[in-house]
């Protein structure tokens, strides 16, 4: 039985592939894209890899996802996507042959492995208790590849960095994306009160025990962001000022605090992100405490992409609110009807 739900799940995987590949609206592509995600956090759990579950649903299907439909949203009409609707067989040819391509290169990779095939877990295992940290994960990303932790934290920082450069000169130092807004007595205001505490403890609750379980910064981080995104799509809150200190402070303070652990490791240990003997967990804690609110500020602040008002959070000339957009004048009756 088991074996035939894994085979209904990686056909159906691969179908939403294709799919996905050859929708014709870009939407629906991204669509597809997402349940993908998703699924393929199903295989991941199948695979009794809980962390990259955790981080697939979180980041693949749900981050990306939502990055995805925010810029369909605003390619529709205009000419980058009259380009794309209006490509010629040749080019489709193209992508066709080249993503064939590159799977069969990869398959064919995988299958030149040998048996057994090279593995570094056996070496990490062995040293894992040195970092003083039961998850394995953990002890690969902030231990033995710690440097890439790093980069990845800087490459987001530089990310965000590229969106907001995307803002017209006007609203440099305004504030992202709309100023949304709900029906006070609606469904999303009432999510939008009960949920953020329920979030804010389960996200708090997987970044103190990633440490020895499944969870972590990045898991953490995502659902914190969603809390944040929720409240302002239900008007209760406002996307904080680019220009912000206190925004700024928290979005660098985890790679800073990094590169000085770093550092204190080059110092004490003799290799940059080398950790003393004795102080590895509380360094992992102390840069885990410090990239948490930089992946949170980072995430949000892309979901909610460039600055588009000003400082005042006035809408921008020729645009409403949200809510303005989605209000309708109610009609009015004469007096004498």
């Amino acid at each position: 039985m088991t074996a035939l739900v894994s085979l209904v799940v990686a056909l159906l995987l691969l179908w939403l592939a294709l799919w996905t590949v050859v929708a014709r609206d870009a939407f629906v592509a991204v669509a597809g894209f997402v349940v993908y995600g998703l699924l393929l956090s199903l295989v991941w759990v199948r695979l009794a890899g809980i962390d990259v579950a955790l981080t697939e649903a979180a980041i693949g299907g749900g981050l990306t996802g939502a990055l995805l439909l925010g810029a369909v949203g605003r390619l529709r009409g205009t000419e980058a996507a009259a380009w794309s609707e209006r490509s010629g067989a040749g080019t489709r040819a193209f992508a066709v042959l080249l993503s064939v391509s590159v799977a069969t290169v990869l398959a064919l990779c995988v299958l030149a492995l040998p048996e057994p095939a090279p593995t570094l877990a056996p070496q990490a295992v062995e040293n894992l208790a040195a970092t003083g940290v039961g998850n394995p994960i953990t002890g690969v990303l902030l231990a033995f590849r710690a440097l890439d932790t790093l980069l990845e934290a800087v490459v987001l920082v530089i990310a965000l960095i590229g969106v907001w450069s995307l803002a017209p000169d006007r609203f440099w130092g305004g504030r992202p994306g709309p100023r949304y807004g709900a029906d006070p007595d609606g469904i999303l205001t009432y999510l939008a009160r009960v949920l953020p505490p329920i979030g804010i403890v389960v996200g708090l609750y997987l970044f103190w025990a990633g440490a020895d379980h499944p969870g972590g910064k990045f898991q953490s981080a995502t659902i914190l962001a969603a809390m944040w995104m929720l409240v302002q799509m239900a008007g209760l809150g406002d996307a904080p000022r680019i220009d912000s200190r206190w925004v700024r402070a928290g979005i660098i303070v985890g790679p800073l605090v990094f590169v000085a652990v770093g550092l204190l490791g080059a110092w004490q240990a003799g290799a940059f992100l080398g950790y003393p003997v004795g102080w590895a967990k509380p360094m992992i804690v102390v840069i885990e405490l410090a990239l948490l609110p930089t992946l949170v500020l980072v995430l949000a602040l892309l979901l909610n992409g460039a600055p588009a008002r000003s400082a005042d959070s006035s809408p921008a000339p020729g645009e409403t609110s949200i809510s303005a957009r989605n209000t309708r004048p109610m009609p009015t009756r004469s007096a004498g009807r």
